[in-house]
């Protein structure tokens, strides 16, 4: 499935820590950065998810919620969190439901060896539950940043239409 901006957003609703779950359809109302990862507790993946952390506040200011996703277990996301500290919502999609919906479940290549994983994507959702930014084959430097801007350039967007 290729999504577009503009559209709908597909709900999900996925396991978290704490035996808590967490569903897309929750958050209406609000911007959501929906970030898609490989593996908790590698370079790259912790490399974002704490970029993510140290900049949580400033995406508490615009009213976003910040939401990772990968195929790892509740248990393992606890653990990550725990270690890195993590201050917002990882979501486990063990079965890849969401990865498959989102499209990031794609056959990917290292040294010469065809297989299946997570493309480093992330997806901010308007208010309104709909698309408005797609970053795909995501280079950790840096994609923080540029998501907080989108997510402030989306807030003046809809100011303008006020």
């Amino acid at each position: 499935m290729t999504l577009a901006i503009g559209d709908v957003a597909p709900n999900f609703t996925l396991p978290t820590d704490g035996e808590k779950v967490v569903a897309l359809s929750d958050f209406i109302g609000k911007k959501v950065i929906v970030y898609f990862y490989p593996k908790d507790a590698t370079s790259g993946c912790t490399q974002e998810a704490c970029s993510f952390r140290d900049y949580k506040p400033n995406f508490d200011q615009n009213n976003a919620i910040i939401i990772g996703i990968s195929k790892d277990s509740v248990i393992s996301h606890e653990k990550f969190k725990a270690k890195e500290e993590l201050n917002f919502i990882l979501a486990s999609d063990e079965k890849g439901q969401a990865c498959e919906q989102y499209g990031v479940w794609v056959e990917k290549s290292m040294y010469g060896r065809k297989y299946f994983g997570i493309e480093r994507s992330t997806f901010l959702i308007d208010e309104t539950g709909k698309i408005a930014k797609i970053w795909r084959k995501v280079s950790v430097p840096g994609h923080v940043e540029d998501v907080l801007t989108a997510a402030q350039a989306n807030d003046r967007s809809h100011d303008d239409k006020k």
